[in-house]
């Protein structure tokens, strides 16, 4: 094989590839041995059947695939030997092919551009850690224990006030009759929460246990059976018991309930969990630093074919006139997504990141858990759509990256309190609200290279290609 390069323009080449009939023929002959002993022709035996008749029989169709694969094998080397990375699909223009004839085609690519990534070593952020002050953390308990009533029953006489725990039981009639769900036994009620039926609560107020009062309500209408949607019902009701809320003792047996070891142990989670609220905000404000930095990164050229398909992704949805108005913001917008994607593929490619299986689905896990009830269909959905899995390996791919860039670069470390770390989240989303979102296409670049690696690749386009069979699938030349 023979490989020229022609025609350097920038990023843009031309790669002049030539292979001799010999090897062609080469490649033809081992094709035919490997068909050989599963063809059956008349009057020839197993595996027996001379070259010359299998070449007239199925010579178009052996010729197709052995081009196919030789194409696939020599534009993935020709790249590898060249250490061109290209960007998008290089083209594939035959020049001359046929049996019994050399190989010569043109593989027209544009590279991906040399990318600086030393000065990621060096780059500068800001780190957030939140104290949490002991008042805070009271207040959280408090808070929890306030949630949590502790109803304690009352004695004989004492009537049932708003807020209290009344359980009884009921039978309700509509005209005087019967109907579907119309008995409830042992139903629990907190006065004043109008949780059951509208003005049901209401007329609890003031009954004792053992009582029996006649309660009047209206049927909603989502009420079951239809034909007694807004009927007016009357609820036999017995009261079982009347239950006052105390407030709730803050102590040892108190943290125990909440599984914590004592109230100490209790106050440390709380500490922890109420740092852990503010620590994925801040430190997602830490790598949107990090990603405004690489953006001062220079790149001497971007590739104009991303650029094309970046500004189409940012032009959908808007009519053809806005588009062309906002042209030159696309443009710009599409170069610097372009751009940070290649820095942190470069650099996630140089110190060697790569994301398991495992890894995927503990972030499948993850979201599973932020889903409660619906994990059947989170599954089905990424069972069902491949291509959402490998955009989910992407945002690990991406995650990691950033990680490490966290790791080698320089920390300007800081403790604030829990009030800082608000305001400063306040006003990073008030300012950086478009800036983030910009981000948010801009990581697809990193992403797109990271699932492509375990996607199918196409093949290179190819013109002025005549023989059907060059149109059989083959990998693309690209390593990405």
């Amino acid at each position: 094989m023979k490989v020229t390069v022609q025609n350097k323009k920038g990023l843009n080449k031309d790669l002049k590839i030539f292979i001799d009939k010999e090897t062609m023929n080469s490649y033809m002959d081992e094709k035919y041995e490997e068909i050989k002993g599963s063809v059956n022709l008349k009057g020839f035996r197993p595996g027996k059947v001379p070259k010359e008749i299998l070449k007239r029989q199925f010579g178009k169709a052996v010729f197709g695939e052995v081009l196919d694969k030789v194409l696939k094998e020599t534009s993935t080397k020709a790249l590898e030997e060249k250490k061109i990375k290209p960007a998008g699909q290089p083209k594939l223009d035959l020049k001359t092919y046929g049996e019994d004839k050399d190989l010569e085609y043109v593989l027209s690519v544009t590279e991906l551009p040399k990318v600086e990534i030393k000065s990621l070593e060096n780059i500068k952020f800001d780190e957030y850690t939140v104290k949490i002050d002991e008042n805070e953390t009271d207040k959280r308990i408090k808070e929890i224990a306030k949630n949590q009533p502790n109803f304690k029953e009352v004695s004989h006489n004492t009537k049932a006030n708003k807020g209290d725990l009344v359980t009884l039981d009921y039978k309700a009639t509509v005209d005087g009759k019967d109907f579907k769900g119309s008995e409830g036994k042992n139903t629990q009620l907190t006065l004043g929460k109008d949780l059951f039926l509208k003005g049901f609560d209401e007329q609890l107020i003031g009954v004792k246990k053992d009582d029996e009062k006649v309660v009047e309500a209206t049927l909603p209408e989502n009420f079951p059976e239809k034909e007694l949607v807004n009927k007016k019902a009357k609820f036999n009701c017995k009261i079982l018991s009347v239950k006052q809320s105390e407030e709730v003792k803050i102590n040892d047996d108190f943290a125990k309930n909440l599984g914590a070891k004592d109230l100490k142990d209790l106050k440390t989670l709380i500490s922890k969990q109420i740092n852990d609220e503010y620590k994925n905000s801040l430190d997602q404000l830490s790598k949107n630093q990090i990603l405004k930095e690489i953006e001062k990164i220079k790149i001497d050229e971007v590739p104009e074919n991303l650029v094309e398909e970046e500004v189409k992704i940012l032009s959908q949805g808007v009519s053809e006139e806005e588009a062309k108005k906002n042209k030159k913001n696309f443009e710009e917008k599409a170069k610097t997504r372009i751009k940070t994607g290649l820095i942190l593929n470069e650099f996630g490619e140089k110190n060697q990141i790569k994301v398991t299986e495992q890894e995927v689905q503990a972030e499948v896990q993850k979201q599973l858990r932020m889903m409660p009830g619906q994990e059947k269909m989170v599954m089905d959905f990424y069972q069902k759509n491949p291509s959402a899995l490998a955009s989910l390996r992407g945002t690990v791919y991406e995650e990691k990256i950033l990680n490490l860039i966290k790791e080698k670069g320089k920390s300007n470390k800081k403790e604030i309190s829990k009030d800082e770390a608000e305001k400063i989240l306040k006003e990073a989303h008030k300012h950086d609200h478009d800036h983030d979102n910009s981000h948010g296409e801009e990581k697809k670049e990193t992403k797109k290279k990271s699932s492509a690696k375990s996607e199918k690749e196409k093949k290179p386009a190819t013109k002025k290609a005549k023989s059907k069979p060059v149109a059989k699938k083959t990998k693309k030349v690209s390593k990405k």
